[in-house]
């Protein structure tokens, strides 16, 4: 009893189905990353569906940032987002076909005989599972049905034999029959639940792959034992391994996860995201640092990885900064304006050259935020950095520094022959002169070459911040 491959030639149909019972975080969003991946890769599509037949904890907000978060790291579907609770009437007319195949019973077994039940088989070292009191077989006799009580819907899984499958991540799976009870299909109040809803959406909306993580291994051979009786060939699956914290647990919001949408916050780029994210678990060659149409062209499912990945800020904030090199200065600068904008501070035409001279030595849009705010915002220099660089012996040269680029054409090159001529003068070495202006004109000594630094400022700013010596 074994699946294969879609036939060839059959349009490649992925889906993320994410349920919206908290925020959505960095393990969750990896799920939707490969099969968004495959499906791009293959000119198929992508589908987005909402799980959210458990009432109680799903939230419209939790929804929200979902797809906030997809939107963030440019993860579009094409089709979608379709909601279960809006499919209600769909899988209550598959419910009534299997009862009228005979593939479904009522079982009036409550909780508390449920769980008396469960606490004999522990007690006997055997396996809890339901025994199949309610399951109807020719020459058996059903126990009186108990009055005011609301059955559940069972499906009548197989008996004898094994449900098997190629994983795509974990290689051949077989599970026996008989390990498997009758599963739940609906709650007394008729409501399906959630492995027979999957099933009927993935043949709905022709799902032909299955990417997900891998806590639904246990699900899959029930939910390959549903289709079948609605006569349909099950999907291709890939259970993909978990992705675990920076302490090796499993990632999560109890474990400290942050929601996707909190990294745009702290200025990280969407393309280093997936980048970063895509190394969580797939690999091409020794490649560390690709662009999102290199992940498209190389992904397949045969290099997903078979063990856990973990999580690495240390190592995302590199991938980032790699990404912020390589970008272009006039795509960086209103990710940067609008860090600044929000701090209050407003900028101008200097800024795409002031992300170019900076973006080399920082991890994140905010840390670049942070270097350009010194061109548009007065500085503070640190006390310990004044007293150290900015002494009795060098105010002389400051002052003649400042009575020189008063009268200095304002471009790089320019300012450069001043710095020199002053040297020259004051017969000081480039150190020297360059720390106490650095501290003065950008409030810390460490700064890219001083003459681009300058030629970036205005005139007016550096001759006043160079009086407070």
């Amino acid at each position: 009893m074994t699946h294969s491959t879609p036939p060839s030639g059959a349009r490649v149909r992925t889906r993320f189905a994410p349920s919206p019972t908290g925020f959505i975080h960095l393990g969750n969003i990896r799920s939707a990353l490969y099969p968004w991946a495959f499906a791009r890769s293959q000119g198929g599509d992508f589908i987005l569906r909402i799980e959210d037949t458990d009432l109680e904890r799903s939230s419209q907000a939790a929804v929200d940032v979902i797809i906030e978060g997809m939107r963030w790291l440019g993860l579009d579907h094409d089709e979608g987002p379709y909601y279960q609770m809006q499919r209600m009437d769909r899988y209550k007319a598959v419910l009534s076909e299997l009862e009228a195949a005979g593939h479904v019973y009522p079982c009036y077994m409550g909780v508390a005989e449920l769980d008396a039940l469960r606490e004999r088989q522990m007690a006997a070292k055997e396996k809890p599972r339901y025994d199949g009191t309610w399951r109807p077989a020719p020459g058996k006799t059903l126990p009186p049905v108990p009055e005011g009580v609301k059955p559940v819907l069972r499906f009548k899984n197989p008996q004898g034999g094994v449900v098997a499958w190629d994983d795509k991540v974990k290689g051949r799976i077989e599970i026996s029959n008989d390990e498997l009870d009758d599963l739940v299909i609906a709650r007394p109040d008729g409501t399906p639940t959630y492995n027979f809803c999957v099933v009927v959406d993935d043949i709905d909306m022709a799902i032909t792959h299955v990417i997900r993580g891998d806590d639904h291994v246990n699900n899959t051979p029930r939910q390959i034992n549903i289709f079948r009786v609605l006569g349909q060939e099950p999907p291709v699956y890939a259970h993909l391994p978990t992705v675990l914290n920076e302490q090796g647990e499993k990632m999560s919001k109890r474990n400290g996860a942050k929601a996707v949408t909190q990294y745009a916050v702290e200025g990280f780029l969407p393309d280093a995201m997936v980048n970063y994210l895509a190394r969580l678990g797939w690999s091409h060659g020794d490649d560390e640092i690709f662009s999102r149409e290199q992940f498209l062209a190389w992904f397949n499912l045969d290099h997903l990885g078979k063990s856990a990945a973990q999580f690495d800020e240390a190592k995302l904030r590199w991938v980032n900064a790699q990404h912020l090199k390589a970008m272009a200065d006039d795509a960086l600068a209103p990710l940067v304006a609008a860090h600044l904008h929000a701090r209050g501070v407003d900028t101008d035409e200097r800024l795409p050259a002031i992300c170019g001279l900076l973006k080399d030595r920082c991890d994140t849009t905010v840390t670049l935020a942070d270097w350009a705010a010194v061109f548009y915002a007065d500085v503070t220099p640190k006390a310990d950095e004044l007293a150290q660089h900015v002494t009795d012996a060098v105010r002389p040269a400051l002052a003649l520094l400042s009575q020189r680029l008063a009268d200095t054409p304002w471009d790089k090159a320019s300012i450069a022959a001043t710095l020199k001529s002053v040297l020259t003068e004051a017969q000081l070495k480039m150190p020297q002169l360059a720390m106490p202006v650095r501290v003065l004109v950008m409030g810390t000594a460490q700064t890219p070459s001083l003459d681009a630094v300058l030629a970036l400022c205005s005139k007016e700013t550096v001759l006043k911040r160079l009086a407070k010596s």
